[in-house]
Formats: C-alpha cells, structure tokens, sequence
C-alpha cells in the first residue's frame, strides 16, 4: 500500500507577471514526490479557488511579487472556506514584509516565505502542515 501523494495548486494571483519562482517551487515539489498542479500566471482568487476545489488539493501555494497580498491572500481563503476546504493549507511566498506575516498566519495562511527560502524548509512544513 502507498502513501497518498501530497496534491499541491501553485497558483499566480493578480497582475504580477514573473513566475521564476513559482516554477522553481513546483519543481521543487514534484521532485519532493507531491503531485503540483500550476494554473499560470494572472489567476483571480476565484479561478484559484475553484481550481483547488476541482483538483482536491491538500495545498494551495500562492506566488505574489505585487504587493497585493494582503487583498488576495485573504479573498483566497474566504472563497476555500466557502468551498468546504477549510482544511486545504495555505501557503505564501513573494515579496511580503516582515510585519504582515502575523496578519497573514491569523488568517490562515501555514507559512510565509520571502526571496531565497531554502526549498528543503519549505517542503518540511508543506509535509508537517498536511500531516496535522
């Protein structure tokens, strides 16, 4: 018997039209051994939510170098609760300040990662997170 794969959505929300890392951090992840699916670039919350909601996702990873993050983030876990997928996890890296990583984590997002995160740590606490 095998161990169900860890499904992972990398999604691009808003404007922001640089993808590097998002597809740095999908690599990493298949290679991990999770199954990732990545929308592309300029999704809206809600073409995120439903896409975590058709692939029945464990986790939705969100890539945000605009800045918007404090409008998108919340919006995306808004629409995931109203899914029914409040146990999906949530996880955020981009250019996001230190002093929004509390606000972001009181909303339900796992974890926050700047530019440069180690992506060994970053699959650590992808595993943790979906664990329990």
């Amino acid at each position: 018997m095998t161990d169900k794969k860890i499904r992972v959505l990398v999604a691009k929300p808003g404007l922001d039209g640089h993808d590097r890392g998002a597809k740095v951090i999908a690599r990493a992840l298949r290679d991990a051994g999770m199954e990732v699916i990545y929308t592309g670039l300029r999704q809206t919350p809600e073409m995120i939510a439903e896409a975590a909601l058709q692939e029945d996702v464990d986790v939705v990873g969100l890539s945000v170098l605009s800045g918007a993050h404090m409008a998108l983030a919340p919006r995306i876990v808004e629409l995931l609760r109203a899914n029914g997928q409040a146990d999906v996890k949530i996880f955020l890296g981009g250019i996001i300040p230190d002093e929004d990583w509390a606000r972001l984590k009181e909303i339900g997002v796992s974890g926050v990662y700047g530019p440069g995160a180690n992506t060994e740590d970053i699959i650590r606490d992808i595993k943790a997170a979906v664990a329990g």
